[in-house]
């Protein structure tokens, strides 16, 4: 395996640990992994591993076929109680009202200077929100959330449960079999759940993803997740994927991780994520952050993520300047060579009058100009299973 490869693994694991215990904690799968030969290393305050066969190959098989992802270290939260869709909208830039039972939904944790403190997956069940919260962060959010809902709202943090991902085009053809419930796998779309039975074991199920394949996430009990995992890669669709083909499939699906594409202090605008604030909240506000995100809305922000293909074979990493000529205009984010395309790629954070695709900027890596141009994102196009798609 080539070192840009095992680099692209270990920098952003290395990279996105945060303040926690003085060990590593271990997750329901850690032992699975270890057997299937994961290398393991400390990512979010745990053990997990960053490859298994190697990340090209872990890559090309989630585009190609289905690949199994342990997500265990995600907070999964569930607000509750009288009043807790208002509750919520206070916290968070979301409407609420238009999203079904079963519907999921992106939205930000925003501070009150409209930076982004986490972003988030919400979902409606029975009466009350489940929340997907990146493991880094959950702590923190957790407090924040805390401190933000009213006192008769119960928030429990679900750490008896395990989370799963099942990425790629032969995704659903895997899971099928293996799911029983009042409606059929097929029922789902992009973005909607609904409970199952995965193995006879409660399951709650949604089609969605961080690859930019058709998928699914899968919360399932932490004692069974084992079996169910075991049940799940018995298909010979699925392997086990690990963080580092996970990082190299979210890159090329255009998509951000925090820590580094977002923090708290880059703002939505900036971060070309107003889909993660509904259009009713940019009408209303209401919502931390609002006083500062929607006069940008209005204006513009002074700088943009943006796509970047990058000419050679040489990656850009994560703090490489963007230069127009010999004057700094931008940041990269997050960088590396993309097994689908065969070239390296990159999201930075780029001077808005150099935003246009198609414009040519370069990257100072090491005192070396690569060659690059602004191109939309995503690199790779997305494949998910939308409503009203055959």
């Amino acid at each position: 395996m080539s070192n840009t490869y095992d680099n692209l693994g270990d920098n952003h694991a290395d990279d996105d640990v945060e303040a926690g215990p003085a060990a590593p904690l271990t997750l329901p799968l850690d032992q699975w992994h270890r057997t299937r030969g994961g290398r393991m290393v400390d990512f979010a305050g745990y053990w997990m591993p960053v490859q298994f066969e190697g990340i090209i190959a872990e890559h090309l098989w989630s585009r190609e076929n289905a690949g199994f992802f342990d997500v265990s270290h995600m907070g999964q939260l569930y607000v509750s109680g009288e009043g807790v869709e208002a509750a919520l909208e206070a916290a968070l830039p979301i409407d609420l009202s238009t999203l079904p039972l079963g519907g999921a939904r992106y939205s930000l944790l925003l501070n009150d200077e409209g930076g982004i403190l986490d972003d988030l997956m919400v979902t409606r069940w029975g009466t009350g929100f489940h929340l997907v919260v990146n493991g880094a962060t959950k702590w923190d959010d957790i407090a924040t959330l805390r401190e933000r809902l009213p006192d008769e709202i119960t928030l429990n943090h679900l750490e008896d449960s395990a989370l799963f991902a099942l990425q790629g085009p032969k995704a659903f053809e895997a899971l099928e079999p293996l799911v029983t419930g009042e409606y059929p796998l097929s029922a789902l779309t992009f973005m909607r759940g609904g409970q199952f039975k995965l193995g006879g074991v409660d399951a709650w199920i949604s089609r969605s993803g961080y690859t930019g394949e058709d998928g699914f996430e899968i919360s399932v009990p932490a004692e069974n997740a084992a079996e169910l995992a075991d049940l799940i890669c018995a298909e010979p669709q699925v392997k086990p994927i690990a963080l580092g083909a996970r990082d190299s499939l979210r890159l090329e699906a255009g998509l951000p991780l925090y820590g580094h594409d977002m923090t708290e202090t880059v703002d939505p605008v900036s971060a070309d994520l107003l889909f993660g604030i509904n259009k009713r909240r940019r009408s209303e506000g209401g919502f931390p952050g609002a006083d500062v995100i929607l006069p940008l809305i209005a204006s513009g922000a002074q700088t943009r993520r943006v796509g970047l293909a990058i000419e050679g074979r040489m990656a850009a990493r994560e703090g490489a300047k963007v230069l127009s000529g010999d004057t700094e205009v931008g940041t990269v984010t997050s960088g590396g060579f993309s097994p689908s395309l065969e070239r390296p790629i990159a999201m930075a954070y780029v001077a808005t009058d150099f935003t246009a695709p198609g414009t040519s900027l370069s990257i100072d890596v090491r005192g070396r100009k690569l060659a690059a141009s602004v191109v939309p994102m995503p690199f790779v196009p997305h494949r998910y299973h939308r409503k009203g798609a055959a």
